[in-house]
Order: C-alpha cells, then structure tokens, then sequence
C-alpha cells in the first residue's frame, strides 16, 4: 500500500466525524472519535509485536504471551479494534465496545486508569436507542475500518508514532474550534504552545510540569523543545501534570500515549486546592513549570487557599472572583529554587489590576522574580478575542534586576476565525528574548527603577513605544494640490453647464 499523506489521513479522521456530527452535541463527540483513534493505533501496534514475535518464536502461544506481556501496554482478548469490527452486527454493539475498553483499561492500569470509564458507546440519551445506535457505530467502525487508517509499522516504520500523534493533535484543535469557548478551555492554540515551550528551553534530565494540563498539548510542546547540551533532541526529562477535568484528563492521557511519552504522571484532580504532585508531604518541585489557567476564574478556592499547607499564598490572597494569580503564586512555587523556570499564558488585566493582585504582582517583582512580559496578538484562542501575555518567571536571575517587554501584538497571519502565529513570528519573540535588549518599537529592557515609577504596573504600552510618526507634510506643496484641483473642477463645472444647456436643461 503506497503510504498516505498526513493531511489525507486528518481528512479520513475528519469525513469520521460526520458520521456523529448531529445526532451528538458537538462538546460530546470529540471523545468517541479520539478513542477510536486511540484503539486502532494501539491495535496496530499490537498486532505488528505479536507478528514479529511469532516471527521469531514460532506459534508456541505461551511464550508469545508471556513476551508480549513485558510490552509498553497490554492489548487483552476481546479488545481490539480488529474484534470491535468483526462484532459490528452484535445486537448490543455499544455494550460490547464498553467492556473492551473496560478490559484494555484493566489490563493497563498504571498507564491507562480513567481513560474510558466517562464514555459510554451504550448511552442510549447520547446515542439514541438501540436500533439507532448499533447504526452509528457501525457506521464509526466502517469510517476507522480503511486502509488511510492502517497504522502498521509495514507501512510508516519508525514514523508512525509523529504521525498518530499529529492526527490526535489536529483532532482536538478542530474540535477546540468549532466548539467555541467550552471547546477552548481545553487546549491552548499550538503555536502559543509551541513559543511558550520554546522560551522557557527546558533541557536534559528536567521535570517538567503543566499543573493545568488540559488535553496535554502545552506538555507535549515543552517535551518536544526539550534539548542537551549540543543543542539536540532529547528524551531525558520527566512529564508531570494535573488536570481536575475527567473528560479532558483522558484525552490528555491518551494524548501522552500517542507521543510516545507512556511514563508521563497526570494526576486528576483540582491543582488549587488539593494538589496531587507531593514528595514527603509537600509540593513536589520542577526546573519548568508550563501553564494556560483559565482567565480570571471564579469561585477558584479562596476559602481553602487561606490556610494552604504548601505556603503558596504566603505573597498574598487573590481576589475569590479572579483566579489568574492563584494559579501563578502556585506555578512559582512549584518551580526549582535557583534554576526553575516558569511560563504562564494571561489575560493583559493580570499586568495592572490594582488591590491585592497588584500588592501580589509587586513582590514578585521585588523578589526578583519576574523575567519576560510578552504581549500576544488578539483572537488567537478559541472561544475569546481578547489578547493575551506571556509571563516568564525564573529563580536564576541572579543579579540581573531588568525585565524585558516584547511587544509582539503586530506580528500575526489573519485568518477567519483566528489569527495564526507563523514560525518567523514565534522566532522573533525567541531571538529578541535571548538577546535580552531593546528593539525600537518592538522591546524595551526596563529597569527596576522604572517599573517603581510606574507603580509596578506591567501594561506593555508603557515600556514599549510603537508610535510610528508620521512623515511631515509639506504645507505649500498641499495648497498648490488644492488650487490646481479647484482650477479642475471650474473647467469640469463649465463643460458640464454648456452640455446641460445643449439638452435645454436650465439650472
């Protein structure tokens, strides 16, 4: 089979959507279509191993098993996509699907606990009934059920892992967008990602935490930017997270699985008020903490945040309406005393809302934490308009008091729905941060003084100058324009009156 192309294989994953699309809201059916991506990829997998050991272990089935069982994941009877296809006629096709799942679930706890128990192929108030709904899962079958789907090593060899991975990565941005803002909460757009992970350049042997996991994309991006010490791609590091949604935890999970990143710990559960990632009782510490909070949450937990056992809160309680300093009080925490490094996406009122957020916003700063502000284009998120801003924090400063503004809200690719950030974009913003200098109306390295002066507040506009002036007007050259085309207009004027006389017509 001649290999196919990844936008023809996003295309076939896409065509399968229709086949929900209607009968199921369209927040809901992002999860039946990416575990179905997920078990077809892991089928594959499956079925190659097991040809390559009958290969070199002939049919004794015992011994297959037992080599099979030191595998990344464990594939059980009655579990794959393959026997889900073969049963598509089965009168109760959803409960089978289900107890499949439940069974690949069981047989992968470490790895794969919680990923399909909240999805139902039997619920009969999402699905229809019956008769109904053995249709539309058949129809689902028959969508994966085709050779653009085949993910056999015959055919992608050492590829294939990227390309799943991007299939599962362009799902969920299709869905983010025509989700609108409950879609968005989920996933933070790829190339904010991609800049993010790249300015915050985690290297070898770091742990690497995203206490707002989402779907899992921001973590994937950090890992993919991680490199050694020549400048190469590494996979020496360590994936943490936490995410308090379970529907979106799973996809994360799953996420992490197609990457290749099988080891990754993601914890469910509420990052702000009871979290999960602990070493001897107290927060367990990351050289690169990632984070997209959602902004200005409210209702995030002040009640419990006033007696917090971890000592996030010790600069001072965020407003209970507003969330956005909670979560960056709890990032800054969990970052590596003298080498963590800290980058976190917010709304532009988290650079100069007054009160206790600007008493919070003014420690920081005193404690020589802050490092970058970074300005985004407006309408790069799904669900919202309004821009955003990069923050960098780092606790190796060291004597260096500045902060470095980048405006980069000038720099975009409009499109329809959202604007784009293109690779020479995203490597302006790197290349100007590594410089760490001024740039005329694009960055301003500021003092500490300076930002007293301005009452700590981190508004780009007041660091960064982009007033372009405008070339001067040369006065009389402009009352010559104005006379010679008054002396037009009287020529046309008369032409005009003597065809309208001509016609008899008397004004």
């Amino acid at each position: 089979m001649t290999r196919p192309t990844q936008d023809q294989i996003n295309a076939a994953l896409w065509r399968a959507c229709d086949t929900l699309r209607g009968p199921v809201d369209s927040t809901e059916y992002k999860d039946y279509i990416l575990i179905f991506l997920f078990v077809k990829y892991i089928s594959d997998v499956w079925n190659d191993k097991r040809e390559e050991l009958r290969a070199q272990y002939g049919d004794d089935e015992t011994l297959l098993q037992r080599k099979l069982g030191r595998e990344r994941f464990v594939l059980p009877e009655k579990s794959s996509f393959q026997y889900i296809a073969d049963n598509r006629n089965d009168a109760d096709l959803g409960d089978l699907i289900n107890k499949a799942l439940a069974r690949i679930e069981d047989a992968n706890k470490a790895k794969l606990e919680g990923v399909f128990r909240g999805v139902d192929f039997n619920n009969e108030s999402r699905l229809g009934s019956a008769k109904d709904r053995n249709r539309l899962l058949q129809h689902l079958i028959s969508d994966f059920d085709q050779p653009v789907l085949n993910f056999s090593r015959e055919i992608w060899g050492d590829k294939r892992e990227d390309i799943v991975g991007n299939a599962y990565m362009y799902l969920t941005e299709r869905f983010a967008n025509g989700a609108g803002k409950k879609g968005g909460e989920f996933y933070t757009p790829h190339a904010v990602s991609e800049l993010l992970a790249k300015l915050v350049a985690p290297r070898e042997g770091d742990r690497i935490y995203d206490g707002m996991t989402g779907s899992g994309g921001l973590l994937i991006e950090a890992a993919q930017a991680a490199r050694d010490d020549q400048g190469q791609p590494t996979r020496n590091f360590a994936l943490y997270g936490q995410e308090i949604n379970g529907s979106t935890f799973a996809l994360a999970k799953m996420n992490m699985f197609l990457h290749g990143f099988d080891s990754a710990r993601i914890e469910r559960g509420n990052t702000l008020t009871n979290p999960l990632l602990l070493e001897g009782g107290r927060l367990m510490k990351f050289d690169v903490v990632v984070g997209n909070p959602p902004f200005s949450l409210d209702k995030w937990g002040i009640d419990v945040a006033e007696n917090d056992l971890h000592n996030r809160f010790s600069r001072g309680l965020p407003p209970k309406s507003k969330g956005d300093y909670a979560f960056i009080l709890h990032m800054i925490e969990s970052a590596t005393e003298g080498r963590g490094r800290v980058g976190v996406i917010v709304a532009h009122g988290v650079l100069f809302r007054g009160s206790s957020e600007g008493a919070i916003r003014k420690r920081l700063i005193q404690e020589n934490l802050l490092d970058a502000v970074i300005g985004l284009p407006g309408n790069l998120f799904f669900g919202t308009g309004i821009p955003a801003a990069i923050l960098l924090f780092r606790k190796d400063r060291g004597d260096k008091k500045d902060v470095l503004f980048i405006d980069a809200s000038r720099d975009f690719e409009a499109g329809k729905k959202q604007n784009r950030l293109l690779d020479e974009h995203l490597q302006h913003v790197v290349d100007t941060y590594q410089a760490y200098d001024s740039v005329p109306r694009y960055a301003y390295r500021a003092t500490l003084a300076e930002i007293q002066e301005n009452d700590y507040n981190l508004n780009i506009a007041r660091y960064v100058d982009t007033f372009e002036a405008e070339e001067a007007v040369d006065v009389q050259q402009v009352q010559r324009e104005i006379r010679q085309l008054e002396t037009d207009l009287s020529g046309v004027r008369q032409e005009l009156d003597g065809y309208l006389k001509e016609l008899g017509i008397e004004l």
